[in-house]
């Protein structure tokens, strides 16, 4: 395992003990997996995590005086979103063993791709006097660790929200509407919103339960995520510079169409697939119906 040398005085990994980050669901709670795969933007996140510093043994290691103040954090970072922030800060006492424990809401707005929760041992204010070896400026990281929640499996995600389509110009009847706005290289964020009607109560409820999905729900969202993979398909080989070697910066709209692409059409090229959309549009939505694996629900 790779460790990085610090230009100061770092304590052994030991005095700090983590436990595992723990999710908090209707039953209980459950250690972290690897992935929720039903996870859409409507989830917020409820995460408890219990962490011991040895403040005693981390003074001494470290050449830190009682008075340092020292503080234990937590951050995530959200790499759908490009979003990250501070989830919580506690102060450690002066001496002995402080055990810490976080409990945080992450809401699902902010979320999506693959979720870092990084908790940190730092020196919370800038010290002038101090050993020449021991750490000084505030925020120096004394000890760390990091770990990932992968918040979405193929299918596209994106923010949504569940309106009453009368109150716009979209027709009353419709199920949902996928909008886009702005250009390729604005953030996807802020680009993409799913918009659901609320009259239509089989769509809305499906949403409602993505988090624990009936088979009903699984197909209705199938079918939505196939329409919108669609939507964005077309709307990104409607623009002639959309291509391989298009330099969109990450979080952009069109990296995320790039990366749509990719995970569609493995190993094919945009230009032969722009030809094909548009001398056999109808083949083309077949294939695209292939491509999203329509109603392979589990």
């Amino acid at each position: 395992m790779t460790r990085h040398v610090l230009p100061y005085r770092s304590p052994a990994d030991d005095v700090v003990a983590p436990e595992y980050w723990r999710l908090v669901v209707e039953d209980g709670e459950v250690d972290l997996p690897e992935a929720l795969p039903d996870w859409d933007y409507q989830m917020d996140l409820h995460l408890r995590r219990i962490v011991r510093v040895d403040l005693d043994r981390t003074r001494l290691q470290t050449g830190l005086p009682e008075d340092a103040a020292l503080m234990l954090s937590a951050v995530w970072t959200a790499t759908g979103s490009n979003l990250s922030g501070p989830a919580q800060h506690v102060s450690l006492p002066a001496t002995g063993v402080a055990t810490v424990e976080f409990d945080i809401t992450l809401s699902g707005a902010d979320l999506g791709g693959l979720l870092l929760l990084d908790t940190a041992l730092v020196l919370a204010e800038r010290r002038n006097e101090t050993r020449p070896s021991s750490a000084r400026r505030a925020g120096s990281v004394l000890w760390s660790d990091r770990e990932a929640l992968r918040l979405q499996g193929d299918a596209p995600q994106f923010p949504m929200a569940i309106i009453d389509f009368a109150r716009t110009s979209f027709p009353n009847d419709a199920a949902w509407h996928l909008q886009i706005s702005g250009g390729l290289e604005h953030a996807t964020m802020g680009a993409l919103l799913l918009l659901v009607n609320e009259r239509n109560a089989v769509t809305a409820t499906a949403f409602q339960n993505a988090a624990r999905p009936r088979p009903i729900d699984r197909i209705v969202l199938s079918a939505v995520y196939a329409d919108a993979a669609r939507v964005m398909v077309e709307h990104a080989l409607a623009h002639d510079d959309f291509n391989e070697e298009s330099g969109f910066p990450d979080g952009s709209l069109g990296a995320t169409l790039l990366s749509l692409f990719d995970q569609l059409f493995p190993g094919q090229q945009i230009a032969d697939i722009r030809l094909r959309q548009r001398q056999s549009p109808s083949l083309f939505a077949s294939d695209l119906q292939a491509a999203v694996k329509i109603f392979e629900v589990s």
